[in-house]
């Protein structure tokens, strides 16, 4: 596959109503141009100046990100809210590659933490049920509903990871750091209850509401077992 899918486009400065060319790229492979990889993370592929008045900003549209080295895909698509993508061409594009993780996210930030998060080596349903126990836990300590927030430390010396929590109506971030045993745990948890989802071979999108049904079926499923084994024991 290319380093990068390039279009041209016109595009009306929203500031002086100049019209002017802009570059889009609407595919990236970091495996090849390792370059591109920081240009994602720090925005700055995505970033527009008019050459008119030199008003700037952030460009927002589908761009999908390739890494063969760590064999995962992640396709930003702006806002979408589906589970599975449902694009033919795409998926008959990809359909032979083996044991690729292929996600797609909505917004930029989970764009750039699914980036993180694959090229830890990390389970990424094992990390969104991670994250949303700590955000429970979370919860409870500050007494507010968190459910904005995303990995930003990964260290295995110190046994630990980090999320970045937004709380509060200004989104003040907060920082929980969890012990590696608490992902271990999701790992089993992933593991049996997700085998479906892990078999699928289109892009899915992997989030909160994934992780929270994830787990509503783990604890409905050992409140099942428990009241078995109180019947037995009857």
């Amino acid at each position: 596959m290319a380093a990068s899918n390039i279009i041209h486009k016109k595009i009306v400065c929203p500031k002086c109503g100049e019209p002017t060319e802009a570059d889009l790229h609407t595919s990236v492979n970091v495996t090849n141009h390792r370059d591109l990889r920081a240009k994602v993370m720090n925005e700055s592929l995505f970033r527009w100046s008019c050459k008119n008045c030199g008003y700037s900003a952030r460009l927002t549209y589908p761009v999908l990100y390739n890494d063969m080295k760590n064999r995962f895909m992640v396709y930003l698509i702006p806002r979408i809210e589906h589970f599975q993508l449902a694009d033919k061409q795409l998926e008959d594009e990809f359909n032979t590659l083996k044991h690729i993780d292929k996600r797609i996210v909505p917004d930029f930030n989970t764009f750039k933490e699914k980036i993180f998060i694959f090229e830890s080596g990390l389970d990424d349903m094992a990390l969104e049920l991670t994250k949303l126990a700590v955000s429970q836990t979370v919860s409870k300590k500050l007494g507010t509903e968190v459910t904005e927030g995303y990995l930003s430390m990964y260290n295995t010396e110190n046994n630990t990871m980090g999320f970045t929590f937004f709380t509060g109506e200004n989104k003040e971030p907060y920082v929980q750091s969890a012990r590696l045993e608490i992902y271990g745990k999701s790992v089993s948890v992933v593991n049996e209850l997700a085998v479906k989802d892990k078999k699928l071979k289109g892009f899915i999108r992997v989030d909160r509401e994934w992780a929270e049904n994830i787990l509503y079926r783990y604890k409905r499923g050992k409140q099942v077992a428990r009241q078995n084994k109180e019947t037995e024991s009857e």
